[in-house]
């Protein structure tokens, strides 16, 4: 007997939509299957065997997190297929932060009315977030909410575990002055901040799709380019050279995160005029009047990730991390002082 019902179809959820958006997402799972990947989707839960050779004491580290209010613009957009890729890399990116290599990871859509081709379509951004991640997609859940939600409207969240053997989970215990900080360049405005960002430029009335001379593109392509995934240049790092710290810049900005991995008693010296800012922030900070001390406060600001590392291992951190896609440079010390982070 087929699974349908007439009643629930009624209140609003059509489960033969879940099956066919079951269907339709799978050859993008499929892109994601590694070693150790033991289910298939569909199941009540994800099975994956780690591969736990080499480690004395393998640890499992957790990340979750979701996409925020930037899913307005792709929806504005009619563009789906990117937004998963920000919803990987906000947990994979957190993760990573102590040296963890991200093993699977789960997706969570709620939705106001299933539509079997979105949920591919976002499906499909998730999957290649997954693949840039080195991880495997292995399990979800599409969730039909009429009456709560507009039948357009869907958030998208997520779930990441890595693993790391303890010995070499990374503290700040060996973080000294003069420790160099290098800067991993982000795409734009990654996935926080979006309210902001939508209340400056007025995405309910603009028009996204008008090129702007100073972005060299669309203000709509500007905002919608996906967060970078740092996970196979930060991982190259810590492998060739004595990392003493990883911060992700999320919601908070340099102020907030840079702080994370810092010991007592130890402060961030940055040199402004080092950081390769993209354009979309400082037309953001002019549109809005924002103060810059905010800026610094919100928004990444060009830089994705910060990596403290030894003075003398610097040079092969910056050439491992290029050797991996990703073109970090130095902007700034560690250095004595109460102050957390100093932007001079």
């Amino acid at each position: 007997m087929r699974s349908f019902s007439d009643s629930y179809k009624e209140a609003g959820v059509n489960i033969e939509a879940g099956y066919e958006g079951v269907k339709l997402m799978r050859r993008h799972v499929e892109r994601t299957l590694i070693p150790g990947v033991v289910s298939d989707i569909g199941g009540f839960g994800g099975l994956f065997a780690p591969d736990l050779t080499g480690m004395t004491e393998p640890v499992l580290v957790s990340g979750t997190d979701g996409v925020g209010t930037k899913i307005r613009i792709a929806q504005l957009l009619d563009k789906h297929d990117t937004v998963g890729i920000d919803c990987v890399a906000m947990c994979v990116n957190d993760i990573i932060c102590c040296g963890a290599k991200p093993l699977f990871f789960l997706d969570y859509i709620a939705i106001g009315k299933n539509a079997p081709e979105k949920v591919a379509t976002l499906v499909s951004g998730v999957a290649e977030g997954c693949v840039q991640a080195g991880c495997a997609l292995i399990g979800g859940e599409t969730a039909e909410h009429p009456g709560l939600m507009a039948a357009e409207d869907y958030d998208l969240a997520g779930f990441s575990v890595g693993i790391v053997d303890k010995p070499q989970v990374l503290d700040n215990t060996q973080m000294r002055p003069g420790d160099v900080i290098l800067a991993l360049p982000s795409s734009g405005v990654h996935s926080n901040g979006f309210s902001l960002v939508r209340k400056v430029f007025d995405v309910e009335h603009a028009d996204l799709n008008t090129y702007s001379a100073e972005l060299g593109r669309t203000l709509g392509e500007a905002l919608l380019e996906p967060t970078v995934i740092y996970v196979k240049p930060v991982l190259a790092a810590t492998s060739a050279a004595e990392v003493r710290g990883v911060s992700h810049i999320t919601g908070g900005g340099f102020y907030e995160n840079i702080p994370r991995c810092l010991p007592e008693g130890l402060t961030v010296k940055i040199e402004k005029a080092a950081l390769r800012t993209p354009p979309i922030f400082p037309l953001l900070q002019k549109t809005g009047s924002i103060p810059e001390h905010d800026m610094f406060n919100t928004y990444n600001m060009g830089v994705g990730m910060t990596v403290i590392v030894s003075p003398a291992t610097a040079d092969k951190a910056l050439e491992a991390l290029r050797q991996n896609g990703c073109d970090a440079y130095p902007i700034g010390e560690v250095v004595s002082g109460g102050e957390r982070v100093v932007l001079c």
